[in-house]
């Protein structure tokens, strides 16, 4: 079976999955302008707005992304009863997305990152949020919908942004009712939170996250104390799959028979980061659900993910770019030889 053949069973078998993504979701703002001089106030530039933008973040990103690549986002979360949970709303509504997951509460605000750019460069980010756990009445709430939609998921993608939609207790819970549920989970932690998603699929962090999480130190070229780490990793959590994202130097990923596999950065013109990894957890989740073997999981994930950094601001994937891609990486080829989709 042709390469060609194989990529385009697999991302029509994507257009079939339902994710669930649950996590903080927030509100991207943008404030683009021009700067030619100094302010006479303080040595900052001064920026003459010429438009402003609202784009889904966070959790809501990703589930932008997994609707890009033709799959059906199923996003839950709880966001501010505020005039930002309901610009939120219509975000959601204007991508075509259900708001059923989403919980409305009086008790948070809803986050927003708002970002001043200039030139094609980010000046300043200001951030409007708190990062306290959910209430009671909040988790309750949260887990309901979660139990609504999970019927219908192939795969649930936690997105762990630190904000306080995801607690110890409350991953705990949700991991319990996917793995009861027979569903596979994708994590992309943050700090907090990092060694509370034990027993989950497949464990995504990038190199920072995972010497913050195992609180470890070494040099980024020190690959024995690397791997050591990823095991140290997988043993203490009982993970499945590991798949650790190394910026410029590409991707690593070790499956549960400690196969490991390092796969090199695609060369981009970069021009921003942001929602890379968001990216990366969407087409990872997806591959999984598909059954894809895990080299071939990360390949993908890491064309996707240098994809999106050609673009500023957070954009969700291109699915013909990726497409493209896919079929001209060697990596698929070899990894894809063989390989049936399963519909």
């Amino acid at each position: 079976m042709s390469i060609r053949h194989t990529v385009s069973a697999l991302f029509n078998r994507f257009s079939q999955l339902k994710v669930l993504v649950v996590g903080d979701v927030m509100i991207d703002a943008y404030l683009w302008g021009k700067s030619s001089r100094l302010s006479p106030e303080a040595p900052v530039p001064i920026v003459n707005r010429t438009k402003t933008e609202q784009r889904l973040g966070g959790a809501a990103n990703v589930a932008l992304n997994v609707q890009s690549l033709g799959a059906t986002p199923l996003l839950c979360s709880v966001v501010g009863d505020d005039q930002d949970g309901a610009a939120l709303i219509r975000l959601l509504r204007e991508q075509g997305q259900s708001e059923e997951g989403i919980v409305l509460s009086p008790e948070r605000p809803t986050t927003v990152k708002q970002r001043i750019i200039s030139g094609g460069q980010q000046l300043l980010r200001i951030d409007s949020e708190v990062e306290t756990d959910l209430t009671e009445f909040e988790r309750r709430a949260l887990v309901q919908r979660f139990q609504q939609l999970l019927p219908s998921a192939h795969v649930v993608i936690f997105e762990d942004y630190d904000k306080g939609v995801l607690s110890a207790p409350v991953i705990q819970e949700l991991l319990a009712l996917a793995k009861q549920a027979g569903i596979p989970t994708v994590v992309d932690p943050k700090k907090k939170n990092f060694l509370s998603y034990k027993g989950s699929t497949l464990f995504k962090p990038n190199l920072k996250e995972l010497k913050e999480g195992l609180k470890v130190d070494f040099s980024d070229a020190n690959l024995d104390a690397f791997e050591a780490a990823v095991d140290q990793l997988q043993e203490q959590m009982a993970l499945e799959n590991v798949l650790v994202t190394l910026s410029e130097r590409g991707v690593f990923c070790q499956s549960a028979e400690k196969k490991r596999t390092y796969l090199d950065a695609h060369i981009r013109s970069i021009s921003d980061v942001s929602g890379a990894g968001d990216t990366v957890v969407s087409i990872a989740a997806l591959s999984l659900a598909v059954g894809l073997p895990l080299p071939a999981l990360a390949e993908l994930a890491n064309l996707g993910g240098g994809l999106v950094c050609e673009h500023v601001g957070v954009v969700p994937i291109d699915w013909d770019q990726l497409r493209e891609e896919a079929l001209q990486s060697e990596v698929l080829q070899k990894e894809l030889a063989g390989f049936e989709v399963k519909q």
